[in-house]
């Protein structure tokens, strides 16, 4: 029995999902280098996101969207590290948003999901990814989520406003998966409209659709800026210190 049979609890096979990396960020908040290429315990933070997307059983194609001038080194580490599922790699845009609905496009047409993860997260296992993507095979638009851990206020001219209640708080993460359609109609939506959304749950959001939250980890952190590069060594240490 496969991991999607155990998942879902029906027969063989699962629906053809292929993974967009977002990918072609400016890295502005790392001092100009390009936070993808760095290392991260002697591998590419990039390689270390598709090597968890090689892995995941659920994934079957992986589109990534990166810079124009990250082609070839994308590229050639994909080579370097044994990426054997199809890697498509496409031109970014000038946003987000951009970058990923471009990607979309690219997408076979056989893809009944999409699995939207930011290259700058190395840290999701594959377990995290195929539960992620079980879950949106049975309600079109998933995402993995964390409880907030600190007291948020809502800031405005440096005075606070308000304080929302903690417990209805949730950090989203990547990947988030949907139906193909959901998600270009969405995106495509997005984009018509001129409205930069922070996430792809907003964009399928402003549609009125649901989107539904699985359990995510403390450990999928983002690389944003120097110190997330030391968290993330930590992380990864310890990991490699369990029995």
């Amino acid at each position: 029995m496969n991991v999607f049979s155990r998942l879902l609890g029906k027969g063989k096979g699962h629906p053809f999902c292929s993974a967009i990396v977002a990918a072609a960020g400016s890295s502005s908040r790392m001092g100009g280098e390009n936070k993808l290429l760095l290392p991260l315990e002697g591998i590419p933070v990039i390689a270390r996101t598709l090597m968890a997307l090689n892995e995941a059983e659920l994934v079957d194609e992986i589109v990534a969207a990166v810079r124009e001038e990250d082609l070839i080194p994308i590229s050639d580490l994909c080579k370097t590290y044994g990426i054997s599922k199809p890697v498509k790699l496409v031109r970014g845009g000038e946003t987000r948003l951009a970058s990923v609905y471009a990607a979309s496009l690219e997408c076979r047409e056989e893809a009944k999901l999409l699995a939207v993860h930011d290259g700058a997260r190395p840290l999701a296992d594959a377990a995290l990814i195929d539960r992620v993507v079980a879950y949106a095979a049975k309600t079109n638009a998933a995402a993995p989520a964390v409880p907030v851990k600190d007291t948020v206020k809502v800031v405005r001219d440096g005075v606070v406003e308000s304080t929302p209640d903690r417990e209805a708080l949730r950090a989203i993460q990547t990947p988030q998966v949907f139906d193909a359609q959901i998600l270009r109609a969405a995106l495509q939506a997005a984009v018509d409209a001129g409205e930069e959304v922070t996430d792809d749950c907003a964009a399928v959001e402003r549609l009125g659709k649901q989107v539904f939250l699985t359990e995510g980890s403390y450990r999928n952190i983002k690389i944003t800026t120097p110190e997330d590069m030391l968290m993330a060594s930590a992380i990864l240490q310890w990991r490699e210190a369990q029995p």
